[in-house]
């Protein structure tokens, strides 16, 4: 084991190779790795890795000698990368390459050993082409609408009459002017919440989509608009990319799209809830014109007040027909035809109830003669006489009787009882029908 100095993390003289840890987590105070070590094993790690191809846009570019110093920044994101390229590498390229030119580049990782530096090495640049950019961007419009998100039904309507707007423009830009200055002249009471944001370059969609977010957080404001002016397509890029368009179509307040000229149509356009062919035409399109609004107001009231006279003439005339009919010019006449009409239902009605009283009277009268009529008190009154025995029973012939039985015998006033002194047989050829049974009699009768 080498000599150890006392205070120091280090050993004296150098250490056995057999007695090193094999690994950077097998380490310690008292076992460090040399850093030559660290440093050649860093290389090999680094060596081994693989050359990858990224995209970026060149912001500085210096030629030393042999070799170019490149920074590249990413489109989308605020990083950085610098970049050693040989200029023979740079020579290969058929136009020259510029600051803010847009490149995809072949980049490996390089260690060196003697300073501990790290440096990216490029192998091959090719710089995006328009036509390169346009296939791009066609892939990612189609992408994005087999997705949904330019579908007419997630559209949004924009409010009649906004409360605030925000506005995402460049500072002190002719587009802010525009939209700020027409809106103006159209609603002189509009206020604005603006947002002064890059338009372009690589600063251009982070500092759009914060300023997007911190607007739609906002409740007073009721419409937002991103409007930029004119420019070339490399100019217009950062509105047709991906995570801000993503970043619109997912805002919940209304956004409005005024980006270049009618010609230019970044994707931006497609997922906005309303397409402005410029900033000018998103202000007139924001907020109402106030005088074609009082003009309105004013066709408005007089097609009111023309409707309301004509309602009142045409209500006025059959107000007149109503009053002029007898049933309110004499009103008495209706409730004296209907007291006529009850007297002559009342006459009817004990006509009616008369008739029907003498008639049922009748019927009764010429029952009661048919009963007494048919009454055997009647048979009594013409001379005869029923004979009954002592149990009740009326006697219809002579054999039902015995000598010295006695009889009670009924008269049509009053009767008597008797003692059978003899019996006389009739004859059958001169019997006589047999009177009418006692039974029949009525309790009227009796």
């Amino acid at each position: 084991m080498a000599q150890r100095i006392s205070g120091t993390p280090g050993t004296l003289g150098a250490q056995p190779a057999a007695e090193r840890a094999r690994t950077a987590a097998e380490t310690t105070p008292d076992n460090p790795w040399p850093l030559s070590l660290l440093s050649r094993n860093i290389k090999a790690y680094i060596d081994r890795m693989s050359a990858v191809w990224i995209e970026g846009q060149v912001i500085e570019l210096n030629r030393r000698g042999k070799a170019s110093y490149l920074t590249l920044r990413d489109v989308d994101e605020e990083m950085s990368l610098p970049v050693q390229v040989w200029n023979s590498v740079l020579d290969r390229i058929d136009a020259p390459l510029f600051e803010g030119a847009r490149v995809v580049v072949n980049v490996k990782a390089d260690f060196w050993l003697k300073a501990g530096r790290l440096s990216m090495r490029a192998n091959d640049i090719r710089p995006v082409g328009l036509g390169e950019l346009l296939a791009r961007l066609e892939k990612l419009r189609r992408q994005l609408g087999a997705e949904g998100l330019f579908a007419p039904e997630l559209k949004r309507r924009l409010p009649f009459l906004p409360n605030r707007i925000g506005l995402i423009t460049g500072r002190n830009s002719d587009a802010e002017k525009d939209v700020m200055r027409n809106a103006a002249l159209r609603w002189p009471a509009v206020e604005f919440e603006v947002r002064n944001v890059a338009v372009q370059g690589p600063d251009a969609v982070p500092q759009v989509r914060a300023a997007l977010a911190e607007l739609d957080a906002l409740p007073e404001v009721d419409v937002i608009v991103i409007a930029r002016g004119g420019g070339s397509l490399e100019d217009l890029l950062p509105f047709s990319n991906e995570s801000l368009v993503r970043a619109v179509a997912g805002a919940s307040t209304p956004v409005v799209s005024a980006i270049g000229h009618e010609a230019d149509r970044p994707i931006l356009d497609e997922v906005a809830d309303l397409r402005a062919s410029t900033p000018t035409d998103a202000a007139k399109r924001i907020v109402p014109d106030i005088h074609e609004e009082r003009m309105g107001l004013l066709q408005a009231r007089a097609s009111l007040d023309g409707a309301l006279e004509r309602l009142l003439h045409r209500e006025s005339e059959a107000l007149a027909a109503v009053r002029s009919r007898p049933v309110l010019a004499q009103p008495e006449s209706m409730i004296t035809i209907r007291a006529r009409d009850v007297d002559a239902l009342r006459a009817r009605a004990w006509q009616s109830g008369n008739a029907a009283v003498v008639h049922g009277s009748a019927q009764i009268e010429h029952l009661r003669a048919q009963v007494r009529a048919l009454s055997p008190r009647n048979t009594l009154a013409r001379g005869y006489a029923v004979v009954q025995s002592a149990d009740g029973t009326a006697l219809r012939s002579s054999a039902e009787v015995a000598a010295g039985q006695d009889v009670d015998v009924r008269l049509a006033s009053g009767g008597f009882s008797a003692r059978v002194t003899d019996i006389h047989p009739e004859p059958v050829r001169h019997r006589a029908a047999d009177p009418a049974p006692p039974h029949e009699e009525t309790a009227h009768d009796r």
